[in-house]
């Protein structure tokens, strides 16, 4: 069963990174990346085609109180969500608590563990404050690095699901699991 999130007053740091709350003030760095082709469509949107287009969006993130903005030395390079997972693709976890997360990472920082390092922190948050029983990470097929993150913080692979992206597409893609026990273990 899904779990109502508030990240107020929430932050998370790693070696590198402070996870903290979406700010509006986070707009240029967001639009920086948002709007760079091949960013997006990683995760389902299509870049941002202006800063008004990325302004609308950001007011959403930041009204839902759900989104860590990435940030290394002051800039804002990509989000980490977490999310109400799909229980009707999982119905056989409705007795567990569990949440889904996203991320979306600034194509000038792939490739250097950013991802991993923020996701492991999230993860761990999520087991030791909210107290969830599994989270679910999900990938397109053909998104090798996404995969690469969640295998490198202990998902595996569950199942494919049929997913509608935001731009419209219909895509499969693998949802991932980590259970708390497993994380521990990892």
């Amino acid at each position: 069963m899904n779990i109502t999130i508030d990240l107020t007053q929430k932050r998370l740091t790693t070696e590198r990174l402070t996870l903290r709350l979406i700010k509006l003030s986070d707009l240029d760095d967001f639009f920086e990346y948002a709007s760079v082709d091949g960013v997006g469509q990683m995760c389902g949107w299509n870049p941002h085609k202006n800063i008004e287009e990325s302004e609308m969006i950001l007011e959403k993130l930041v009204s839902e109180k759900t989104n860590f903005a990435l940030v290394l030395q002051g800039k804002m390079i990509g989000t980490l969500s977490f999310m109400a997972y799909k229980e009707d693709k999982l119905p056989e976890f409705s007795s567990l608590v569990g949440v889904e997360i996203g991320y979306c990472l600034s194509k000038e920082y792939w490739g250097m563990g950013l991802m991993p390092e923020a996701l492991k922190e999230a993860v761990k948050f999520g087991f030791d404050v909210l107290k969830l029983d599994f989270i679910v990470c999900s990938h397109f097929l053909d998104n090798h690095q996404s995969q690469r993150v969640q295998e490198k913080c202990g998902f595996k692979h569950y199942k494919i699901v049929d997913y509608k992206s935001q731009n419209g597409d219909d895509k499969p893609v693998w949802i991932s699991l980590l259970k708390k026990e497993e994380f521990y273990n990892v």
